[in-house]
């Protein structure tokens, strides 16, 4: 029989916790070096995902959401709008505001992002995982759910 004291399993789930935050925090650069997202900022690419979850926005309330000044917002839109990510245009319920919004150039750049990365993951679960190893990998996905849904 193996029990484990209290202090082992502590210190051996205290481990499994910084195995898993290192892994998905390699995982998540590898993915992004396969996007090719050049020159973005974190804020820049944070409101590039906020415009597109939840579409568009004034510069106050990206800011609001971000939790920054309204004026740290303005540099970051600017940037954004000269790469031609966003765009600006009056708010029909309010002609005093402007919502910024992506552009189609914006969108298409994010979805070719996605598939540029969806392409490699599937590529390397193929290069390096057998079949019975890709349904292991499975498994676990199933198991890092149930930590994070409700």
């Amino acid at each position: 029989m193996n029990i484990e004291a209290p202090h082992d399993q502590t210190a051996r789930v205290s481990a499994l916790a910084q195995d898993i935050r290192s892994l998905l925090s390699k995982l998540k650069r590898r993915l992004r070096d396969q996007a090719h997202v050049g020159d973005l900022t974190a804020s820049q690419t944070s409101v590039l995902l906020r415009l597109e979850k939840d579409g568009p926005a004034t510069a106050s309330s990206l800011a609001r959401a971000e939790g920054i000044r309204p004026q740290s917002m303005a540099p970051v839109i600017a940037a954004l709008e000269s790469a031609g990510f966003v765009s600006g245009a009056p708010d029909p319920a309010d002609g005093r505001q402007t919502l910024l919004s992506l552009t189609e150039a914006c969108r298409q750049w994010v979805e070719e992002g996605r598939a540029a990365r969806h392409d490699w993951l599937v590529r390397t679960l193929q290069a390096r995982l057998t079949p019975e190893e890709q349904d292991e990998v499975a498994k676990a996905i199933g198991l890092l759910r149930k930590l994070v849904d409700d």
